[in-house]
């Protein structure tokens, strides 16, 4: 694909939006991305209004965000909880008339919830009882203070084979889990998010999930979120019932902000 463009120099308009190769570039990849998603639903037997796309804007800088929304796209993941309030802030300067959703989907750690709490949409990344329970406790505050007038959706992030150093809860957990997050009135469990683990055949590793999800929705109806799937495998999740598919490099490519 060539050089990564350098994202202080590369040239910006006066809308806030990339120079015009790289707005054609994500116009491409992301017209690609959509078909990809759409052959997907079709071999799966399944409508393409079934399958969101979450668009992974890790480490790209917000005048790519604004190409996105610009492009029809109002749906942003992060995984960093600094660079990502900066990140929302710059993007809501540039577009202050979109109303973007935003997810959190990677490791939070309990002393970072404040900080993702004004402006996240859904937190895809509760691995255990002690993050939900530090979750709960700042929705709390938030409600009283007013900041916030009802409970929180999150995703259960589930471990297929239980590694503690991928995230995510083990099998043998999920249901204490599940249960403690619809009981905490700060929280509403939306459903699940996965990873296939590496080394793993992906239809196996997405049955396995598509049964958790499955279970859980069989005990807590209200959880029918799946979001499993990225650039490599969304073809594979999407036959096993994902509703939600996260696509970083696909879409935006190995584009970097500054301090990256």
């Amino acid at each position: 694909m060539g050089a990564v463009p350098d994202p202080v120099s590369d040239p910006v308009s006066d809308l806030g939006t990339p120079a015009a190769d790289r707005v054609g570039e994500l116009t491409d990849r992301l017209a690609a991305v959509r078909e990809r998603v759409a052959a997907a639903c079709r071999a799966a037997g399944r409508d393409p209004s079934e399958v969101d796309l979450l668009a992974v804007t890790k480490t790209i800088p917000a005048v790519d965000v604004a190409a996105l929304l610009d492009l029809g796209l109002d749906a942003f993941a992060e995984n960093r909880a600094q660079e990502a309030a900066s990140k929302v802030d710059e993007v809501g300067a540039l577009r202050p008339d979109a109303a973007p959703d935003w997810f959190f989907v990677g490791g939070l750690q309990r002393n970072k919830v404040r900080t993702v709490l004004p402006w996240v949409t859904r937190i895809d990344s509760v691995d255990s009882p002690r993050l939900a329970r530090a979750i709960d406790k700042e929705v709390a505050k938030a409600r009283d203070a007013g900041a916030r007038g009802g409970p929180l959706p999150v995703l259960v992030q589930y471990s297929v084979d239980g590694d503690p150093d991928r995230g995510g809860v083990a099998p043998d957990g999920l249901v204490e889990l599940t249960d403690l997050v619809t009981e905490l009135p700060g929280l509403e469990l939306a459903g699940l998010m996965a990873v296939a683990p590496l080394g793993w055949e992906p239809d196996a590793a997405f049955e396995r999930i598509a049964q958790a999800h499955r279970a859980t929705v069989g005990r807590h109806p209200g959880a029918t979120v799946l979001s499993a799937g990225m650039s490599g495998d969304l073809e594979s999740a999407i036959g096993h019932g994902s509703t939600v598919v996260r696509v970083g490099t696909a879409l935006v490519g190995d584009r970097r902000i500054a301090s990256e």
